[in-house]
């Protein structure tokens, strides 16, 4: 073909034929992981998109899939872009059955394919959706309704289509443009309803070879793909990386609630052994506080010589480019040492062959980077949004500095602008404006917010950032959330959440909020068992004055490590840090929808919700974090 058609299936056609043997992914179903090589995932793949071609798909049509991670996940998606048609790939995360019909009824699709955890809500929707013509039901051993089709019966159509009909098969997928839609990805919908990003073939295929320009991915590579297989960064990052360069991607095995799935991530990361895993900063607290608590339990001398082994391996690495350069040979038989003695058992946890995390979403506390750097799993963060396939910059192996969000991708171009949009010199803050082959082609249905983000084929991302002068971008935040001092100066306020969260015990989530006010305040959502037990070590309860008072000032004692005076002081300016706190009874979570499907915090709502609290804390008596309104908090945690 010239010039080369450069579509996901022409890239996986290209993969089968080097990779044919390796396996592409592996399950698992009963007690232990199975393989499936390229080449079987091909025959399935091929049997899928001909089964749907047999059912009436054409080309142009969309289907949505809303699914697990699983085998089937992969060869659902391909089957449907070998058919020509649109992928509409939706989040199991999606609860609100008025989300999902939009989602549906906006991108038209004809056909759906479910797995049976998920076909119930489907079945709750169906009904006011006359464009959905078909339910496939990915799993069957579920009870299906008369109008659903079982998986297994449109690959057995699509064998009887591909014995008499090859030709028309061959002539359909080698017909697909690179320019054609492959996706259409809606976003999280936190201030409207959503919109569904168009990412075509090639937004994909640019966005794999940017990625494997920086970060060489070899065949014996393997992932065990832990975060939802629609989001885009697993997507990219994650299916489409690996199979280009003849990798393998394993799925955590599914149970039968999401709970239960969660509990085998453990243990499925212990049996496949992955050589790197894709994290973003939920998912990475998460390990850091379960590695923390694994050490704790060995008491306190143990505990003592990690924090003594961090602090030597944080001396030691640096930020990253500079690792080990000024080192004595004393520290280097040190580091060497504790090594052996305590990162190497932490390390044995993740399998012990995992290599490095790749971080993803914008912002991730340094502190946490150093953390994972210093145990020998380094997190390389990077930076991207779906409208950019997503990938924008990233850190690797060969090149990174810790606290940043890495190098721009090759042929990429990044300005960062004012917000009259004109480009400001290096160091400079403002928004961050791309422009690549990985850029979307606009939001379905809505030329009003494509023109918005599109413009002259630059891509205005809204989020805020600088470039250094090694061409490292730093990401500071989404402009939409800045906090605004009574003066009118704008300061980000994720990058401080981040850091306060990540380096508290007390803390399990915290939004700050400053519109234009005399000081800056905390929402927080506190972490019952260490208060719990902080109380317990201080023979005190929460139903005391004194107990509420000792919790309360934990929580103030931890925020006050970024003030003068406190380990991380000067980290950042002293007016953005909080002043008073909100103690919240409630966390923030995707059911009250204080949390988006991404797991970032929608703020508007949660603003509103609380607005009657944060009006208190600014009066004279809320500043005082031991106030009525906090106390009766701590009190019911008992």
């Amino acid at each position: 073909m010239t010039p080369p058609y450069r579509t996901l299936p022409h890239m996986f056609e290209e993969s089968v034929a080097r990779f044919a043997s390796n396996i592409m992914m592996w399950e698992k179903r009963g007690e232990s992981y199975e393989g499936t090589t390229y080449s079987e995932i091909r025959r399935s793949v091929h049997e899928c998109a001909a089964g749907l071609m047999d059912m009436g798909i054409r080309k142009g049509d969309r289907l949505a899939l809303i699914s697990e991670g699983r085998n089937d996940w992969v060869i659902s998606e391909l089957g449907i872009l070998y058919a020509g048609a649109i992928n509409v790939p939706l989040s199991v995360k999606i609860e609100e059955l008025s989300d999902l019909r939009f989602r549906l009824a906006h991108s038209g699709c004809r056909a759906l394919i479910v797995s049976g955890l998920q076909a119930g809500k489907i079945r709750q929707v169906k009904r006011d959706l006359p464009e959905l013509e078909t339910i496939v039901v990915l799993d069957g051993d579920v009870q299906r309704d008369q109008d659903e089709i079982p998986f297994a019966e449109v690959l057995e159509m699509g064998k009887k289509f591909l014995k008499f009909h090859r030709d028309e098969f061959e002539t359909r997928w080698t017909s697909v443009h690179e320019n054609d839609p492959a996706n259409i990805c809606y976003t999280s919908g936190t201030t409207a309803d959503p919109k569904g990003i168009i990412l075509t073939h090639r937004n994909y295929t640019a966005n794999v070879e940017q990625a494997s320009a920086t970060l060489p991915i070899p065949e014996r590579y393997m992932s065990l793909l832990l975060l939802p297989w629609d989001h885009a960064f697993a997507h990219t990052a994650g299916v489409y990386t690996l199979m280009k360069n003849g990798a393998s991607m394993a799925s955590v095995k599914q149970g039968k609630t999401p709970l239960e799935t969660l509990k085998n991530v453990p243990g499925n990361i212990r049996e496949t052994r992955p050589t790197f895993l894709m994290s973003v900063p939920a998912l990475a607290k998460n390990f850091r506080k379960n590695i923390e608590n694994g050490i704790r339990e060995k008491g306190p001398a143990i505990e003592k010589l990690f924090r003594k082994a961090l602090d030597l391996a944080y001396a030691y690495n640096g930020i990253g480019w500079d690792r080990g350069k000024n080192a004595s040979l004393t520290m280097k038989l040190q580091y060497k040492f504790f090594d052996f003695l305590i990162f190497r058992k932490i390390r044995a946890n993740f399998g012990g062959r995992l290599e490095f995390f790749i971080g993803g979403g914008a912002l991730l506390d340094i502190e946490l980077q150093r953390f994972f750097y210093a145990i020998g799993i380094p997190m390389y963060q990077g930076y991207g949004l779906t409208e950019a396939a997503p990938i924008i910059s990233d850190n690797v192996p060969a090149r990174h500095k810790l606290g940043s969000s890495g190098s721009i991708i090759p042929n990429l171009e990044v300005k960062i602008c004012d917000e009259e949009g004109k480009e400001l010199p290096i160091g400079r803050h403002g928004e961050i404006v791309v422009r690549g082959e990985n850029v979307m082609a606009g939001y379905w249905k809505n030329e009003r917010a494509t023109r918005e983000a599109l413009r002259d084929g630059w891509l205005f991302t809204g989020d805020l950032g600088y470039l250094d002068g090694d061409n490292f971008l730093y990401v500071l935040g989404r402009a939409k959330s800045l906090l605004i001092a009574h003066d009118g100066e704008k300061y980000s306020p994720e990058g401080i959440e981040e850091a306060i969260v990540g380096n508290s015990r007390s803390i399990d989530q915290m939004m700050l909020f400053n519109e234009q006010s005399p000081f800056t305040i905390a929402l927080v959502v506190p972490n019952k068992e260490v208060l719990l037990q902080h109380l317990k070590e201080k023979n005190l309860s929460t139903a005391s004055d004194e107990g509420q008072e000792a919790a309360l000032k934990f929580i103030e004692k931890d925020i006050a490590q970024f003030k003068p005076g406190g380990i991380f002081a000067g980290e950042f300016p002293e007016r953005w840090l909080p002043s008073a706190v909100a103690v919240l009874g409630e966390g923030f979570t995707e059911q009250n929808h204080f949390l988006n499907s991404t797991l970032k915090m929608v703020r508007g709502k949660i603003t509103e919700f609380y607005r009657d609290r944060i009006d208190f804390i600014f009066t004279p008596q809320g500043k005082d974090i031991c106030n009525a309104q906090n106390r009766v908090i701590i009190k019911r945690l008992g």
